[in-house]
């Protein structure tokens, strides 16, 4: 059942009057670990229902990233950076096309 928490969890339930089991994990368990929180957020923001809730699970999804950044030794300014090339190069999704397929050369 176990799941990667943000640092201050074990702090809240312990004010809560329960007692955490926590264990800080290796750093190629954390790599995975911070690749299954992106999933569960993913999906959270996914089931978001209203603005707030999306732009909550949205801030989550950038929390996590940005802790993928630091442990890859860049910064999620590096990854803003990179999304902007992206977005120069091939564009953005401001058009809202849908791409059905592509016929083939004839």
């Amino acid at each position: 059942m176990g799941k990667l928490v943000r640092d201050r969890v074990p702090d809240l339930i312990r004010e809560s009057g329960r007692s955490p089991r926590v264990a800080s994990l290796s750093e190629a368990a954390y790599r995975r670990a911070l690749i299954d929180k992106l999933r569960e957020e993913v999906d959270e923001l996914a089931a978001a229902h209203t603005t707030e809730s999306l732009l909550e699970e949205a801030a989550d999804v950038v929390e996590v990233l940005s802790a993928i950044a630091v442990e890859h030794g860049a910064a999620l300014a590096t990854i803003v950076d990179i999304a902007r090339v992206k977005r120069d190069e091939g564009g953005g999704f401001d058009l809202r096309l849908w791409l059905d397929g592509v016929d083939p050369k004839p």
